[in-house]
């Protein structure tokens, strides 16, 4: 009998996920605005490409938001995507607690750069542009 060779997760490809109240308004917003692939629209959720990331937002009746980030990106220059959220509608949101210039973002301790938006069910999302190299691309 042959046995099969359980496989590391860290091996596998991950699936990230995301909740909405109105499937149509949120596949809008990742596809036209955000400019993700739209792969499906099942009965349980819509299904998206964010850079060979499967990005499954679960469609449900009620939920209440995270109050913290749900999802990000990594991206190379956090004033040019900036810009570009801002010329589709899409404002930064602003924390009392953090010090951040007039588009939004908040410098870390490092030196990294952060922007937070919301989708249109309220979930958090981000760019982080970081200023030391990661192994991941």
């Amino acid at each position: 009998m042959c046995e099969k060779q359980l496989m590391a997760l860290s091996d596998m490809p991950l699936v990230a996920f995301l909740t909405t109240r109105d499937a149509a308004r949120s596949r809008a917003f990742y596809e036209s605005t955000l400019g993700l692939r739209f792969i499906e629209d099942t009965p349980f959720a819509l299904v998206l490409d964010a850079a060979g990331t499967l990005l499954r937002i679960q469609k449900v009746e009620t939920f209440a938001p995270h109050p913290f980030t749900s999802l990000g990106w990594k991206v190379p220059d956090i004033a040019v995507e900036v810009a570009g959220l801002r010329s589709k509608g899409v404002r930064c949101e602003r924390y009392e607690s953090l010090e951040q210039n007039e588009d939004g973002v908040w410098t870390t301790p490092d030196g990294s750069k952060v922007a937070w938006f919301k989708d249109p069910d309220g979930n958090t999302l981000s760019l982080t542009e970081y200023v030391y190299a990661t192994p991941i691309a």
